[in-house]
């Protein structure tokens, strides 16, 4: 998948995925379905009919969010073809009803809420808040200067420091964030991609300064750089020199850090870029494919890495398209992992996924409405089955949340934990009609891309070719026009809208922050060693001339010795250069 090649795997799986279960038995008695089909038939030849005769004006194009046409009713007949074994028990293979056997009857999600703003003390005290008010997890945001690793005194990080997410410069910035938070107790996720491996050297720096040893570390960072290329564009180098950083910490990670989630396989921005469900779906998978080709390439057994690959999802608001997403995306994974690459150790054939609902969903105009959508989206990752959810805050398309908004949003997966029954039952959805279909669906275009991406020549070679990018702008397009010619309804923007000046208070980050922060910087350079810096980074750059060499034990020594993230990343600008992507329109 990641290089590309003649293998006839994904052509054979693009054939239809019912077609295929037929061919294995079915669930149902066909003398049943037969009058299953009749009564169907009565029913729209009669009553249906007949209600639409008397109430004309029913809605013809109805579809899913990423276009798959929907009838009014399902029935077994629509999944005739199914057949249990495909279904099973949660915590069986496929795990499509769920990774674990009792699902949240044993152990609710994880809950974390983004954070990071402002200054390394700003961020830490809101993380401290969060800890005391229920939140499970840790989630730390970066700002724009750190996700492209650029110091906070460069003159590209003027007027960006502290404003999309907190700023860490050196290993300082970092021991500040976590200050009084024992890295051995908790579990912490950073979405940091380009400059992933320093930052997680940085949290590790952290964890030996507290005496706790990096194995006893657990969290994920993103570290995804494929979809980097494909949706978000926070790169720094072409993508060969990315895959081999992301390479160096999926090793380092299987001998140092066992409980370290090292990549994130991120179909998140993939969504907000403006994808489908099922492009969502398709791509992010096959980057998780491409992942373990990646580690077979460094020599490592699936069974090593595999269970500490971790996903991350978008839930957004056609609620059971999402949910059908989730299931079919656990099947999907364990099928491919055990028939194409022959793993059958069971823990690398589980799909564990974060969940974060839409941020592209939420409107600046009726901003309070976002509260509700969140509610809805938040539930259905919760029905589909997420280990983890992070759940967006009515405020933020205007800025970063308020503490007021971020406390709403963490009481929303509270509440749908607590006092709603969802976490009652493992895969409660299961075996209805409309879900089991729509999920096959789900399942068979994901395939179908494969197939495409394949005959593109691989991963590799489609994200270069932009084909994975054209996709979803011509989808993101198609979205757009839906909703400007009023097909698609978004409540309080092309329907139901009136005039607001100034609906809500918004969180303000002024450069206060950067002011701060270019202080600790300077102070930083006065107060380490120059000679030992300059030694580390030496290491640092022989290590990345060397493609056999592991680059992530020099920079963690680097990192220890304050070298800042500009000068760490700066090595690898002069040792791969930079890279300018295809134009795709």
């Amino acid at each position: 998948m990641l290089r590309g090649g003649k293998d006839p795997y994904w052509k054979r799986k693009a054939k239809s995925v019912v077609e295929q279960r037929a061919e294995s038995g079915t669930l149902y008695d066909k003398r049943a379905l037969e009058q299953v089909r009749k009564g169907v038939k009565q029913w729209q030849d009669t009553v249906y009919k007949e209600w639409n005769d008397r109430a004309p004006g029913e809605r013809k194009d109805v579809q899913t969010a990423s276009g798959i046409p929907l009838k009014p009713l399902y029935t077994p007949d629509d999944v005739s073809n199914a057949d249990y074994s495909d279904q099973g028990y949660p915590g069986v293979y496929p795990y499509l009803r769920g990774v674990y056997p009792n699902m949240y009857r044993g152990r609710l999600w994880t809950m974390r809420m983004f954070s990071g703003f402002g200054t390394p003390e700003d961020t830490n005290r809101r993380l401290k808040m969060l800890l005391e008010h229920g939140e499970t997890g840790l989630s730390v945001a970066f700002d724009m200067p750190t996700l492209y690793g650029y110091d906070c005194d460069h003159q590209r990080a003027h007027g960006e420091v502290g404003r999309c997410g907190v700023n860490v410069s050196s290993l300082k910035d970092m021991e500040v964030i976590f200050g009084g938070i024992p890295l051995g107790k908790v579990s912490t996720s950073m979405t940091i991609n380009a400059p992933a491996t320093v930052l997680t050297c940085m949290y590790a720096g952290v964890a030996k300064k507290q005496g706790v040893p990096m194995a006893k570390l657990r969290g994920t960072v993103q570290a995804d750089m494929l979809k980097e290329y494909i949706a978000q564009k926070e790169w720094v180098y072409p993508p060969e020199a990315h895959l081999r950083l992301v390479r160096d910490l999926m090793v380092f990670s299987s001998k140092e850090m066992p409980l370290w989630n090292y990549i994130s396989v991120s179909g998140y921005h993939i969504r907000e870029a403006g994808s489908s469900a099922v492009q969502e779906l398709a791509f992010t998978l096959a980057d998780g494919f491409g992942y373990v080709e990646l580690g077979l390439e460094a020599g490592l057994k699936v069974e090593q890495f595999a269970p500490r690959l971790s996903f991350f999802f978008n839930s957004t608001m056609d609620f059971f398209e999402e949910i059908a997403k989730f299931r079919a995306a656990r099947r999907i994974w364990a099928t491919v992992l055990r028939d194409r690459y022959g793993v059958k150790d069971k823990r690398s054939l589980l799909m564990r996924f974060h969940t974060q609902t839409s941020g592209a969903s939420l409107t600046w105009q009726q901003p309070l409405n976002n509260v509700v959508r969140t509610a809805i989206e938040a539930l259905a990752a919760v029905l589909g089955g997420t280990q983890s959810l992070h759940t967006n805050s009515y405020d933020e398309a205007w800025a970063l949340p308020t503490e007021q908004a971020v406390e709403v949003a963490l009481r929303t997966q509270q509440i749908i934990a607590e006092e709603t029954g969802a976490p009652a039952v493992a895969d409660p959805l299961g075996g209805s009609y409309y879900v089991e279909w729509l999920t096959e669906q789900m399942e068979e275009e994901a395939y179908k891309y494969f197939d495409r991406i394949e005959a593109a020549g691989g991963l590799l070679k489609a994200i270069k070719a932009g084909y994975l990018q054209r996709e979803i702008a011509e989808n993101s397009y198609r979205l757009s026009r839906r909703v400007e010619e009023g097909k698609d309804s978004v409540v309080g923007v092309n329907k139901y809208s009136k005039t607001e000046k100034e609906p809500i208070e918004t969180l303000k980050i002024d450069f206060r922050a950067q002011r701060a922060q270019t202080r600790r910087l300077a102070s930083v350079k006065k107060m380490r060693d120059e000679t030992k810096v300059n030694a580390t980074l030496a290491r640092l750059e022989k290590a990345f001339e060397k493609d056999d060499a592991n680059s992530i034990y020099p920079m963690l020594d680097a990192v220890m010795q304050y070298a800042t993230l500009g000068e760490i990343v700066g090595v690898g600008r002069r040792a791969w250069g930079t890279y300018r992507e295809p134009m795709i329109l």
